[in-house]
């Protein structure tokens, strides 16, 4: 009985092969033939894991920056396919996907802490500059709409009186100004502006500057009151190479939505 069992599994694997059947990777119609075959005798849910698991692992030997870049050839990927796909059994198959998922994972978090890392960095960085922006005293400013001679519409003016108070020559500040009244919950506008300083400014040293800000930018359009306060709050000072010394604005609200997530599903 056992020869006899014996000898009916061996001619059956110069057909098909004995135990769970496998795929044929030796080419793209043969792979196509075998997973069909193999395929319609699964059930339902089987079927559907088995399709998700020859995706996985299709996708996983392409790589779109190389492909772009021509490092990569769509015949070279489907050789790579062709050849993990070869003699796997439905089930070997299954588990491939799953290990690809996981070490998918594993890289997916290891990228994503890093990006945390950096995000919160900048966030930390841009806490420590504001006690050295507090330095550069801005000790008086004025918004106001003066009219212009020969055209009907008014010019902004911007009048500030600041004082370098860090121990670092200024070529450029940075500022973001609000014009509020008092027991208004809403300011009548927020908007940035910089002003790169002929000859910079060396510690210690003050000045004053009238600014003048395009008259069809918002600060031409605002329409306030006269009591109507602007206040100033300095966000960035560049040095003598015009590099940021001192950067406050810290993430931007992308930044900051994209490190909340992170944090969330990785932390």
């Amino acid at each position: 009985m056992k020869l006899r069992l014996w000898i009916m599994c061996a001619s059956a694997a110069i057909l098909t092969g004995c135990g769970e059947p496998k795929l044929d990777g030796s080419s793209e119609q043969a792979l196509q033939q075998s997973v069909e075959k193999v395929s319609s005798k699964l059930e339902p849910g089987k079927q559907s894991e088995f399709k998700e698991a020859l995706q996985v692992i299709a996708f996983s030997k392409m790589d779109l920056g190389a492909l772009m870049k021509g490092e990569q050839t769509p015949d070279g990927v489907a050789g790579q396919m062709f050849s993990e796909l070869d003699g796997k059994t439905v089930d070997e198959v299954i588990a491939k996907a799953a290990a690809i998922k996981v070490e998918r994972a594993a890289r997916e978090k290891e990228q994503a802490l890093k990006e945390i890392a950096e995000l919160e960095a900048l966030a930390m960085k841009a806490e420590e500059a504001k006690a050295q922006l507090a330095k550069f005293v801005v000790s008086r400013s004025r918004f106001f709409l003066r009219d212009r001679e020969y055209s009907y519409r008014k010019e902004p003016i911007i009048e500030l009186a600041v004082r370098n108070g860090t121990e670092h020559p200024i070529s450029r500040a940075y500022f973001k100004g609000t014009i509020s009244s008092p027991g208004r919950s809403i300011p009548w506008l927020v908007k940035d502006f910089n002003y790169t300083i002929s000859g910079g400014l060396e510690p210690s040293e003050a000045q004053e500057w009238v600014l003048a800000p395009n008259m069809f930018s918002d600060w031409g359009k605002v329409d306030a009151p006269e009591d109507a306060l602007f206040t100033v709050e300095v966000v960035r000072l560049d040095g003598p190479d015009s590099k940021a010394l001192f950067d406050a604005r810290g993430l931007s609200d992308t930044q900051a939505a994209r490190l909340q997530k992170l944090k969330a599903q990785y932390q």
